[in-house]
């Protein structure tokens, strides 16, 4: 049974992603392990909040009116289920998600979505700040190749590791969609 104080965060999961322009990206199967924690969510009948980018940069594939700013069809939000638009890396500046948890009872939170070392870790980055317990789950996380400050190619495996070790611990939990599934949610008897 399912904590009834839990929310499955699903962030910027938009066909945005697949333009080529992003490059090279780990975790081939994000969209499969969110799905799997999608279904968990609905099954339980727990709350879901879609974050959705609406980025205001002219260039950007997530601009409103376009076909990167749609859900990507394995993750599509059902009626009834939360939507939240934001237009920076955090969901909780400029938008209700700190209201819509704290009119639900929400303390811990899951986080999924893209990229890993962006919004995923900014969001993270500010539940933690807030108090809630959070989540992230690796495997349902992904980043893109991405040359850092010194020039250097990093790739996408590294800057995902690197975002994740900057997260674990301090601000949040790293763990699997089969520990989420199998472990963190489950209610002891």
């Amino acid at each position: 049974m399912m904590s009834a104080n839990v929310a499955l965060l699903i962030i910027d999961m938009q066909k945005a992603i697949d333009h080529p322009s992003w490059g090279r990206r780990n975790n081939s199967t994000t969209e499969i392990n969110i799905s799997c924690l999608l279904s968990s969510w609905r099954h339980n009948g727990k709350l879901v909040i879609h974050i959705r980018h609406s980025s205001r940069e002219e260039k950007s594939t997530y601009r409103p009116n376009q076909e990167g700013f749609e859900f990507k069809p394995e993750v599509q939000p059902q009626n009834g289920e939360t939507i939240i638009t934001k237009s920076t890396n955090n969901a909780f500046i400029g938008t209700e998600l700190e209201a819509i948890l704290f009119h639900n009872g929400i303390s811990t939170v899951i986080i999924c979505g893209v990229t890993t070392n962006n919004s995923v870790e900014a969001t993270a980055r500010m539940a933690g700040d807030l108090g809630y317990q959070t989540f992230v789950v690796s495997d349902a996380t992904a980043a893109f190749d991405k040359v850092d400050y010194a020039g250097h190619h990093r790739t996408a495996e590294e800057v995902h590791a690197m975002s994740l070790a900057n997260l674990h611990g301090e601000y949040a939990t790293v763990a699997s969609t089969e520990e989420v599934l199998t472990k963190l949610l489950e209610k002891k008897s």
